[in-house]
């Protein structure tokens, strides 16, 4: 504004007197000196007169204003040459760069965003009054956090061709800390009741580093309607919270705060209405709602009552529905009427379920999931199950949706899901160390979402120390439009058990097996299968657990070799799962629990194997981020029938093992569990006999023991653990969904029932003491650590970090390992 009066007093000055400037006079030419940006024609549109035209004083100032106003000049002066106008101007700085210093608590792209609102971008033209504006708003915000020390400053560096640099430096300082909080009119409840409820917290113990003990204006705005809901909860219907004293002591470092409340009295709810109007559900909507005459008002149990009647008229295509609890208050009786009014609105129809975000699965997979269909009543229940099930999709990160009205239409919405897939084929390795395993990898390859079908594909081929095999898999998830899936699978292994922490036998395996899935429910399947194995056991080291197994399936002219055992399998199969996502969920549970046996008189062996396995993800907060999982495996296997009068026994090579990663980490794989017991007659020399031989065996009291170091398996096993998944240090939230974070207590034990120590009872002390008792369920083995998983673009990884709380003798231990493609 004093740059316009000087510029206009410039103008009278070259004007003459003021009865000169006072005459009007017929302009012959303008002229705009200063430009450099801005065109001349540009300039010339904001002036409101043109040659030919006459000029007074007046119409000069409005072209003044108007050259201000386009927003392009700094400075304007006009001059009069006789009858030609001259503008001298100056134009605004254009913004080349902009920069953030010293900001820790608000992020660069927030401040950009922020300046973007006010045209503060590069390319711009600089408007100066803005920054000081924009300078005050920072501090303000960091006065909201109890910053009170913050300081913002803008650098402006002048550039050629009239172009700028702004840099915003931030002094943040630290947030001032909450010495006290004081309820001022409490008398029902104590200072430490009502403060225990809020977030806020002063002299916090030092280990109590997750207390929030510095003052924050938004936390304590919450910590006030906490309060209020406190009282609300217990029937303090009148409750308020008078006035609020924040204080502050000289240096800006510490607060006070002083909460003035009324409690008043309890009310009772003295009766409940509904008005309005309830689509014909008028006896559920009743039956449904909780709040009963008589009782204590209850501020929680009012909103609950909202809410529920919301959801269940949701349900019915009342996707908007209007319900508002209205007090008649009686402060005479200290009592409280309620009416809950109720407007459904309009039944509410889905024209069309839209998918974003599937750049490779087909919209058909998709839409199989779906329980909300096209055309008919929208359904908030309908629309969650299907982002439910969309969610438990392994190729899917996550799954959102939005319901938009049609322009015009009030009974027509779209539902609109916007999916973001995550990587379903991956290139699987592993690498791990143990103290006697030493190195081992593995490799392999799998498809779960086979060019966007939603079929399963997986054609594997791993190699390590101790085992190579191929497999080749196929799944149908939908084989026929009511969800009965059908899979396959061809596969072959060479299996050297000594390589694999085990007692010593080869085990070359081939077979095929075919299975179908049937849905019972939304979270219910069952499933079944047929199969055949074809077992060679070569290199068979014959210890006790096994002699007589091996009794009965040798060949006589080839020690150490079993007959090849060819087996038919059947197996069964029911699982259940209500998790909120395929990979990596945070909240739900799931299990499974399946059953396989071989078939009587067309298998050589005869025998089954039942598992139970169950997760349970409690979420500790809101945003599920922190969640405590329970885990817990179960097995038991047995032989049936009879052999020659010899029960039949479950093949070793079917044995439970547990140890690793997938069971009991900080253990090395398949190291928990019964060790083989050899047990050898000790012979002395003599006068040879009547066969040639010259020795003669002593009683079983005089029998050799020796304990094998190595793991057999049981057919038994018990593992479970917990684990509490936290957020990723240092990593942003956008990655949750595919970096994990836990710490974890696992447990659990390898046992054989068929162990019996009365076997070995008269060996001597000394060789009994050498054999533990593998059929006892207690000597279990416990181990403890941090776990993190990724998603990686090559495939998921698993970082284990395990100390052993539990273990037995010999137990082979494993710190750390390391791995590539682990199934989730």
């Amino acid at each position: 504004m004093i740059i316009k009066k000087l510029a206009f007093a410039v103008l009278l000055g070259a004007l003459g007197t003021t009865t000169q400037a006072a005459e009007e006079f017929q302009v012959e030419d303008i002229e705009v000196k200063g430009l450099q940006r801005v065109a001349l024609g540009a300039a010339l549109t904001h002036i409101p007169f043109n040659v030919g035209d006459n000029l007074n004083k007046f119409r000069v100032s409005q072209s003044i204003k108007s050259l201000y106003k386009s927003g392009h000049f700094n400075d304007i002066r006009v001059y009069r040459d006789g009858n030609r106008i001259i503008y001298r101007v100056r134009e605004r700085e254009t913004i080349s760069e902009i920069t953030f210093d010293g900001n820790s608590d608000l992020k660069d792209e927030q401040l950009t965003e922020s300046l973007d609102g006010s045209n503060i971008r590069v390319g711009e033209t600089l408007d100066r009054t803005v920054i000081s504006g924009i300078e005050m708003g920072l501090e303000d915000f960091y006065h909201s956090v109890g910053k009170y020390n913050a300081d913002v400053t803008t650098t402006i560096t002048h550039l050629p061709r009239n172009r700028v640099n702004l840099e915003f430096k931030f002094s943040e300082g630290d947030a001032a800390a909450l010495k006290q909080i004081n309820l001022i009119g409490n008398e029902v409840f104590t200072d430490a009741q009502v403060l225990d409820k809020i977030e806020l917290t002063f002299d916090s113990p030092w280990w109590n580093f997750m207390a929030q003990d510095r003052y924050q204006k938004q936390t304590l705005q919450g910590d006030m309607e906490t309060i209020s809901s406190y009282y609300l909860d217990r029937g303090y219907l009148r409750f308020k919270v008078d006035s609020t004293q924040v204080s502050m002591t000289p240096d800006k470092e510490s607060v006070y705060i002083a909460l003035n409340v009324t409690e008043g009295e309890t009310y009772t709810i003295s009766e409940v209405e509904f008005i309005g109007d309830m689509a014909g559900f008028d006896q559920t909507i009743k039956a449904i709602n909780p709040l009963q005459a008589d009782r204590l008002y209850n501020g929680a149990e009012v909103t609950y009552t909202e809410e529920v009647i919301s959801k269940f008229l949701g349900r019915f295509g009342y996707a908007y529905p209007k319900v508002t609890t209205i007090p008649e208050i009686n402060d005479e009786d200290h009592t409280v009427k309620l009416a809950i009014s109720i407007d459904p609105g309009k039944r509410i129809y889905v024209n069309k379920v839209n998918f974003s975000g599937n750049h490779v699965t087909a919209d058909r997979v998709l839409r199989r999931e779906l329980r909300q269909m096209e055309g008919a009543w929208l359904s908030n229940n309908m629309v969650e199950h299907s982002k439910a099930r969309l969610s438990r999709l392994p190729y899917m990160e996550t799954v959102e949706f939005e319901t938009n009205q049609i322009a015009g239409e009030e009974d027509l919405v779209n539902v609109d899901f916007t999916v973001k897939e995550q990587a379903s084929g991956s290139f699987t390795a592993g690498i791990g160390y143990g103290d006697s395993t030493k190195l081992s990898l593995n490799a392999g390859i799998q498809q779960n979402n086979f060019l966007g079908t939603g079929n399963r594909l997986g054609f594997n081929i791993n190699t390590n120390t101790y085992s190579k095999s191929a497999t080749f898999s196929f799944t149908d998830p939908y084989f026929t439009v009511d969800a009965v899936s059908l899979g396959g699978q061809i596969f072959y292994q060479a299996f050297d058990a000594g390589q694999a922490n085990l007692e010593q036998y080869n085990n070359k395996t081939y077979g095929i097996g075919l299975n179908w899935g049937f849905p019972i429910n939304e979270y219910i399947r069952l499933g079944f299968g047929v199969g055949f194995k074809s077992n060679s056991i070569t290199s068979l080291e014959t210890y006790e657990q096994i002699q007589t197994f091996y009794d009965l399936h040798s060949e006589s002219d080839n020690p150490g070799t079993l007959k090849t055992l060819n087996n038919y399998d059947v197996n069964a199969n029911i699982s259940r799962s209500t998790l909120n996502r395929g990979t990596f969920p945070s909240a739900g549970s799931s299990q499974q629990l399946s059953f396989k046996m071989t078939t009587p008189n067309t298998s050589d062996v005869q025998y089954f194997k039942v598992n139970f396995d169950s997760k349970f993800y409690f979420p500790l907060t809101r945003d599920q981020r922190w969640t405590v999982l329970t885990r817990l495996q179960l097995g038991y296997g047995n032989g049936y029938g009879e052999v020659n009068g010899n029960d039949q026994l479950l093949p070793f090579w079917e044995n439970f093992r547990a140890g690793g990663s997938d069971t009991l980490r900080g253990f090395e794989n398949n190291t928990v569990g019964p060790r083989a017991i050899y047990r050898f007659p000790t012979t002395i020399g003599g006068t040879p006999n009547a066969t040639g031989s010259s020795a003669c065996c002593l009683g079983p009291d005089h029998d050799y023991i020796r304990a094998s170091t190595r793991s057999v398996g049981g057919n038994a096993i018990a593992v479970g653990g917990i684990e509490l998944i936290v957020p990723t240090p240092f990593l942003d939230e956008g990655y949750s969904n595919s970096v994990r974070t836990s710490f974890f207590v696992d447990v659990g034990n390898v046992w054989d029932t068929e162990f019996d120590m009365k076997d070995y009872q008269d060996l001597a002390d000394v060789e009994f003491d050498k054999i533990g008792d593998y059929s006892e369920v207690e000597r279990y083995r416990a181990s403890g650590g941090l776990s993190i998983q990724w998603l990686s673009p090559m495939g998921p990884m698993i970082f284990n970090f395990a100390k052993t709380i539990k273990k037995e003798k010999d137990d082979d231990t494993s710190f750390f390992s390391f791995n590539i493609g682990k199934t989730f």
